[in-house]
């Protein structure tokens, strides 16, 4: 049995400003996004992308994480609350973001970024899919280090006590979807992306891989106290990922029979 160490969730002080590691979190996941990407463009000189127009992508991306998590997490998990107090959406540092949230707000993000440069919506997608899944790796040890969104009982050799909860043994299910959602699926998606796929096609697997392991992995979680399970037994967290899952299969088929690329 192990036993979460209980990181102090400040990283360091500066004078009276605290940062967090989570927030240091976003910024290694946009950092090894920007990486990433930068080698990919060198890699395909004279491509459709030059450095300059990620960069204008990935400030787009960051902003529709930023609102579009914490309004998700407003919206999908904790409406009524903030429904009575919605100063508190503003709270930031009391946490809660989601990442369905986030997704909607980088896809409409994107597609403000698309519509204002004239570039194509699905190639955009199928460009920056791949990438996604680092940021993903960077906010689920952030939640490993705030020692939150645990997982449930468990009796495996590797099931982690979290002090701050209860004395059980528990999946850590944080570090199940930083192996799984963040570093399995950017070996995928990369390897699927070395070659010329349809339009669109590395986007849907992107949607069928996330909503496919984020399904999974949530049996091994604790469903959010206020929350609980769902109909049919699921969690708040699967019942989001069913649509991407769909929608996912529907775009691979699309991008398969039509063949444009």
């Amino acid at each position: 049995m192990l036993v979460h160490p209980q990181f102090d969730p400040v990283a360091i002080h500066l004078g009276p400003l605290a940062v967090r590691w989570y927030g240091l979190m976003y910024l290694v996941g946009f950092a090894l996004i920007w990486i990433a990407a930068r080698h990919r463009i060198v890699r395909t000189p004279g491509g459709a992308w030059t450095l300059q127009d990620f960069e204008d992508v990935l400030f787009h991306g960051i902003v529709g994480t930023i609102v579009g998590g914490r309004l998700g997490y407003v919206l999908f998990y904790k409406f009524g609350d903030y429904f009575a107090e919605p100063w508190r959406i503003l709270y930031v540092w009391e946490g809660g973001m989601s990442f369905h949230g986030g997704f909607l707000g980088v896809v409409i993000a994107l597609s403000w970024f698309a519509l204002r440069r004239r570039r194509d919506w699905l190639a955009l997608a199928d460009f920056v899919a791949p990438l996604v899944p680092l940021g993903l790796a960077a906010g689920r040890l952030g939640n490993f280090i705030n020692a939150e969104l645990w997982g449930r009982p468990a009796a495996v050799p590797w099931a982690m006590v979290f002090p701050n909860v209860d004395a059980i043994p528990r999946h850590p299910s944080q570090i199940y979807e930083f192996g799984l959602e963040g570093l399995a699926l950017f070996g995928l998606l990369w390897w699927f992306s070395a070659r010329p796929r349809p339009r669109g096609a590395i986007s849907a697997a992107f949607l069928i891989g996330y909503g496919t392991l984020r399904f999974g992995v949530e049996f091994t979680r604790e469903p959010d106290s206020f929350l609980g399970l769902l109909a049919g037994g699921l969690s708040m967290g699967q019942w989001l990922s069913v649509p991407m899952i769909v929608a996912g299969a529907v775009m691979m088929g699309w991008a398969y029979r039509s063949g444009a690329r």
